[in-house]
């Protein structure tokens, strides 16, 4: 069975991020890659800056619970999503869970210019 790369999007954000967050944090991670999803965590997937970007993208969001978040390691580590959310990132997490097991990240996490978003792009195998 011949098997195809599953690039994957993942976002941390605070309350206050806009489109326009999700925006420069997904240009500076994504670099002109295409990806096939969006991911983030549970409790955030129907966040109206997400939703709307995404809507617009024409992507489908996969909510990632926080199990699986910090069942991944990730290759940066703030002390702050280590606090609140038992990995060290939450764009790094997402992106890894989502992509599926085996799954690396192109790079670490990237911040939007407004310093409320981190996108981190990974890179899986799925059929």
């Amino acid at each position: 069975m011949e098997r195809y790369p599953m690039i994957v999007a993942g976002f941390g954000f605070r309350a206050a991020a806009s489109q326009a967050s999700l925006q420069s944090a997904f240009d500076r991670a994504a670099d002109g890659r295409a990806v096939a999803a969006v991911a983030a965590p549970e409790d955030k997937a129907d966040a109206g800056c997400l939703t709307e970007w995404t809507g617009a993208q024409g992507l489908p969001v996969q909510p990632v619970s926080p199990a699986a978040m910090r069942a991944v390691s990730t290759a940066t580590h703030s002390a702050q999503s280590l606090a609140r959310r038992g990995t060290g990132s939450v764009a790094e997490a997402v992106a890894l869970a989502a992509a599926g097991p085996g799954a690396r990240l192109l790079e670490p996490r990237h911040v939007s210019q407004d310093r409320l978003a981190t996108c981190a792009i990974a890179i899986g195998k799925t059929t």
